[in-house]
Formats: structure tokens, C-alpha cells, sequence
């Protein structure tokens, strides 16, 4: 690994972005320093030429026909006169008093056509200056000069100012970079707050604070979506919790009463055969009941089916299957059926399950040689009893867990079956409800997308 990208893995997220930040706005305040000092001094540069340019123009007009001589003698500024000369192509045809502005070969060739004009930057007298080389008729050139050294302050102090305002462009994209890594990373850190603080307290009720009237940005999503996954997360621990502790609470009494039981026999020798039957009868009655609740637990903690074991479920042979295992079971109700041909994707042991927990639940709150009436059509499937059915109060609790309404307490059962079913109709995108029938009784409706 690099030592950047070791860099990188040890800076914080926030020290990266307001770095990246601050060296993007700084790269650009450079580069817009740079242009604008382009710009002037070009611009500077370009009007000094466009007066020696005219001077030139000027004296082409004026000594037209004239032979090499000096024009002006001194060089001034762009006010004042520059210092010009007409030189020759031929050296032989020089005047006799000395140029005051260096002539050198590339002047014979301009002189002689050889050679376009020219702008270069030379000394006169100790002083800056820019110079103008042109071609003045047909065997000589003017050369024209002005001081530059005006030009060369105002390019100096422009170059100064630009590197202050650059400077000053650099600190601010600091503070703008810190800002904008603080201010848009805001969130990110409370998640991480949040997240810190419910893995050391395992507190899953703690929220992300969104201030109000919040945008819809990637990182406020982020912890919208955190904050949703938080409540999940609560609901699923508290029902952990709920689940251990009633299961817990239904498993002390048959636990309590096993374990009695197992004492008594223990005394077998003490024992008339009447009581050892007893013992006995009751000892198998309650691992049965312990039996039954351990294996609802246990398919209650099956969130869903693994996708192998889906298959096509024919529900009209299913359910008459069903029913009739319900008869044997509960002799004393009468099952009246309706069914007919649907088909279904699911797994058919717990459909199969939910359908006899309907059926035992209806069959425990019928009346005697009471009917339970069974319809299966091509969306939904009811089962229905006639009787005492279920009170306002208790009808949003039927599906909990371990509920049991005061009037089904003494009736056996541990408060899973209806739960189970509940669970196993989502699993297979199904939805259960429960309603008072009219007339009396309950109905319990399951409704489902068939396949034919």
C-alpha cells in the first residue's frame, strides 16, 4: 500500500473532504489569479505597442523619401516624443552620427525585407524599454522606442496584487472547505454518534436528530433510512424480548407441574396404584402441552421457508385433508366444507398448519355438536364458528403472541396458534384477518393470490 493511500485510510472522512474542498477552491482562485494577470499584462503590454505602432505609422508619413538619420533623440513615455531612427539595409549607407537605438543584423533584414517586423524589449540609457522594428520603404527600417518601465511597475504591482488576493483565496477556501466538510458531514457524525452510542449502551430507542423542513439530500436520506432501520430494529428486540418473556412465563407452570409430577413418582413405592396412574396420566399430559409450545416457539422464530421448499400447493386437497384430520380430533364438532379448485405457491406442511390451527381454534369456542363452516373459493379461504366470538377489546390482540382473551384462559392452548397462522399467511404475501360474524361467532378470512 502506498504511503498516500496509508494516508488516506488513517485521515478522518471530514479532514479528507474539507481537504479536497480547499485545495479544489484554491486550485481555482490560483487559476483565475493567473488569467486576470495574463490578461493585464497583456493588455498593458498590447497598448505600449499599439503607440509604438502609431509613431511608427506616424513617422512613415512624415520622412517619406528621407534617407537613415535620427528623429528623436530622447526616449520618453507615451506622452512624450520616443526615440526613432531610419536605418538603412547596408551598413556602408549609415549616417555619421551614432544610433541611439541597437541596431542589429536582424534590423538589416527587416531593412532589406528579409525579415517582418518586430517588438523587443532593450535598455536605453539605463532605463527599460520597448522597441518597434519596421520596414520603411523599400531599403530601410524605423525603429521606434518608448520607455517601458511604467508598464513594468504597473505589470509588478498587478503580479503583487494578484498574489495577495490569491493568498487570501487560499485561506478562505480553507475555511470554506472546513465549513462545508463540517456543515455537510453534520449528519454523517450524528449517525456515527448514534451508532457509537448504541453499541455501548445497546440502546436501540436512540434516534439521528433531523432538524425540520430538511432537504432531501444523499446524507440526510442516509439518515432517514438509519433512523427506519433503528426502528426495526427496536421492534424486533423488544419482540425478542417480549417472546423470551412469555415464553418464559407460559413455560413455568407445565415446567412447575413436571417437575411435581416427577417428584411424586419419585415416592413410587408410596404410591397407590390410582395415584401412580394419576402421576402419570398428568406427567404425560404435561410434556405433551410442553412439547406442543416448545415446537410453536420454534416455528415462530421461522421468519420464512428457504425457496427450495416452495412448491405448487393444490389448497382444495389440502384443506379437505385438514378437515378431515380436524374431525378425528374434535369429535363433537361438525365441519360443514365448501371448497374448490385453486392453486397456490407455498410450502404445503405449513399451510397445512395454518389451516389446522383455523380450524382447532374455531372447533375450541364451538358449542357442542356446533358446526364450523369451512369455504374455500378462488381468492380466499374462511373458517367460521358459532360461538361466544370476539369481543371489540380483545380483536386488535388476536394475532399477538401468547394473547389469550379473559374468556379463552380456561380453555387449553398457550395463545401461539393464531399467531403462528398469522405469520406463516405473510410469508406467503397472504393476508389474515379476523371479524365478528354476523349472527355470532368469528370468521377468520384468508385472503391470497391463487395461480389458476
Amino acid at each position: 500500500m502506498s504511503t498516500h493511500a496509508r494516508w488516506r485510510r488513517r485521515r478522518p472522512l471530514r479532514t479528507r473532504l474539507a481537504l479536497a474542498t480547499s485545495a479544489a477552491v484554491a486550485l481555482v482562485t490560483l487559476g483565475v489569479c493567473a488569467a486576470a494577470f495574463t490578461i493585464i499584462r497583456y493588455e498593458l503590454v498590447h497598448q505600449l505597442d499599439l503607440t509604438l505602432t502609431q509613431h511608427a505609422t506616424l513617422v512613415q508619413q512624415q520622412y517619406r523619401g528621407q534617407g537613415p538619420q535620427t528623429v528623436y533623440g530622447e526616449c520618453g513615455y507615451l506622452a512624450a516624443p520616443p526615440c526613432t531612427q531610419i536605418v538603412p539595409a547596408r551598413p556602408a549607407a549609415d549616417p555619421a552620427t551614432p544610433y541611439l537605438l541597437p541596431v542589429t543584423p536582424a534590423t538589416r533584414q527587416v531593412a532589406a525585407g528579409q525579415r517582418a517586423a518586430y517588438y523587443a524589449d532593450i535598455t536605453v540609457s539605463g532605463h527599460p524599454a520597448r522597441m518597434l522594428t519596421t520596414r520603411f520603404g523599400s531599403a530601410q527600417a524605423v525603429q521606434v522606442a518608448l520607455r517601458s518601465d511604467t508598464v513594468q511597475q504597473g505589470v509588478r504591482q498587478v503580479g503583487e496584487l494578484m498574489a495577495v488576493v490569491a493568498g487570501a483565496g487560499i485561506l478562505l477556501a480553507g475555511g470554506l472547505g472546513y465549513a462545508v466538510a463540517r456543515t455537510g458531514l453534520a449528519p454523517v457524525a450524528r449517525l456515527t454518534a448514534t451508532a457509537e452510542r448504541i453499541a455501548t449502551t445497546r440502546d436501540a430507542t436512540v434516534r439521528i436528530d433531523l432538524p425540520a423542513g430538511r432537504g432531501e439530500d444523499e446524507v440526510t436520506r442516509l439518515a432517514g433510512a438509519f433512523n427506519t432501520m433503528l426502528g426495526e430494529l427496536e421492534q424486533s428486540v423488544t419482540a425478542r424480548r417480549r417472546l423470551v418473556a412469555d415464553a418464559s412465563h407460559e413455560l413455568r407452570t407445565p415446567l412447575t407441574a413436571l417437575r411435581t409430577n416427577a417428584e411424586l413418582l419419585g415416592r413410587v413405592d408410596q404410591l397407590t396404584p390410582e395415584q401412580r396412574a394419576r402421576a402419570t396420566a398428568g406427567l404425560q399430559r404435561q410434556l405433551r402441552a410442553v412439547t406442543g409450545l416448545v415446537n410453536d416457539l420454534i416455528e415462530l422464530a421461522r421468519d420464512e421457508e428457504p425457496q427450495a421448499l416452495v412448491e405448487t400447493v393444490r389448497l382444495g386437497p389440502l384443506v379437505t385433508h385438514c378437515v378431515d384430520t380436524a374431525r378425528g380430533h374434535w369429535p363433537g364438532i361438525r365441519f360443514d366444507l365448501t371448497t374448490t379448485d385453486v392453486t397456490l405457491d407455498g410450502v404445503p406442511a405449513r399451510l397445512a398448519r395454518l389451516v389446522a390451527n383455523l380450524l382447532d381454534n374455531a372447533a375450541k369456542f364451538s358449542p357442542p355438536g356446533g358446526p364450523v363452516e369451512v369455504t374455500l373459493t378462488a381468492h380466499e379461504l374462511t373458517v367460521r364458528d358459532h360461538g361466544p366470538g370476539i369481543a371489540p377489546e380483545d380483536l386488535p390482540h388476536v394475532f399477538d403472541r401468547f394473547y389469550r382473551a379473559p374468556s379463552a384462559r380456561p380453555l387449553p392452548g398457550s395463545g401461539l396458534g393464531l399467531a403462528m397462522a398469522h405469520q406463516i399467511a405473510q410469508a406467503h404475501g397472504a393476508i389474515l384477518t379476523a371479524e365478528a360474524a354476523p349472527g355470532g361467532g368469528a370468521l377468520f378470512r384468508l385472503t391470497f393470490t391463487c395461480r389458476t
